[in-house]
Formats: C-alpha cells, sequence, structure tokens
C-alpha cells in the first residue's frame, strides 16, 4: 500500500532542473541529468515546464508488460523499483509507461525508475518553487494529483497550440 507520493504541481515549475542534477547526483555520484529518475520536459518559449516521473500507479502497466517478472512495487514506500539480475532489457516497460517516466540510462542501457530514494526523495528537497512535494496520500491529496493532471493536460495543450501557431 502507497503510504506517501510525490505531487507534482507544474504550474510552480521554473524548469531549473535542480530535481534532474541532484537524482542523478544522489543516484550515480555525477551530474548527468540523462541519468535522473525524473525529467522536465520544456516549452522554454512559452514557459512551460513539466516534471515527469513515476506515478506509482495503482495498476503499473511496467509491472504488468514486464515478461521477466523485474518490475516489481516496494513494500515499504510503494516505488516500482526494477531487479537488474531479472531484467531482459527488452524495454516493455519502458513503452508501455503512459507518463514517459520508465527511462534507459544512457551508458549503461539499464532501466531507471524513480526509486523514491528510499522514502526520502532528494528531488522534493531541492525544488526551490515547491513544485515537487512528497506527502502522505489521503483523499485530499488524491483529489490533488486528479487536479494537477487536469491542470497538466490543460499546460500541454495551450503549450502545443501556440507551438503550433493557434
Amino acid at each position: 500500500m502507497i503510504t506517501k507520493t510525490v505531487l507534482i504541481d507544474a504550474e510552480k515549475c521554473a524548469g531549473c532542473r535542480a530535481c534532474e542534477v541532484f537524482c542523478a547526483l544522489n543516484h550515480f555520484g555525477e551530474c548527468a541529468p540523462a541519468k535522473a529518475r525524473i525529467h522536465i520536459v520544456k516549452w522554454e518559449m512559452l514557459g512551460v515546464f513539466v516534471p515527469v516521473s513515476c506515478r506509482r500507479c495503482d495498476r503499473p502497466a511496467c509491472q504488468i508488460v514486464c515478461p521477466a517478472g523485474a518490475t516489481y512495487r516496494d513494500p515499504l514506500t510503494g516505488a516500482m523499483l526494477v531487479d537488474s539480475a531479472r531484467c531482459l532489457g527488452c524495454y516493455a516497460c519502458v513503452s508501455a509507461c503512459p507518463f514517459g517516466a520508465t527511462t534507459v540510462d544512457p551508458d549503461t542501457g539499464r532501466v531507471l525508475k524513480c526509486d523514491l530514494c528510499g522514502g526520502d526523495p532528494i528531488c522534493v528537497k531541492v525544488c526551490p518553487t515547491g513544485a515537487l512535494r512528497y506527502e502522505p496520500v489521503t483523499q485530499d491529496v488524491y483529489a490533488k494529483v486528479v487536479g494537477n493532471a487536469a491542470r497538466l493536460s490543460e499546460l500541454i495543450q495551450g503549450a502545443v497550440a501556440a507551438s503550433d501557431g493557434r
């Protein structure tokens, strides 16, 4: 059972990428945003920045499609993890994630997923705008997740329309 989750409020994101940098530093000891388990999708000319990270779905597509059973939920944090010893490297989980939150390490080819830093996510600690928060799952938090998803959709649609000149 998921007890806490990372709330993402894209409207507060300034696109500084501190979350990416510190995630990579925390996990790999190097400043390599491509190795981060959170990513910022940017429409810089419009000032729209969207943090993308694992949503720890109730029925995670990444886990459902994994032919080796390498993707599993951490019983303590609720994070979706990948057992690298069992992973076949087929990347079915990467393709199945509807949010684009499952990625691949560009150096090793291993699957990368947010592990919530063992229950103390560094991205939340370093976010200067409060766009990322780690909160207990309650009815109110669930309502925020749903509301943020609706606002996120509006932000993306607005950015796409603006970039198309509509």
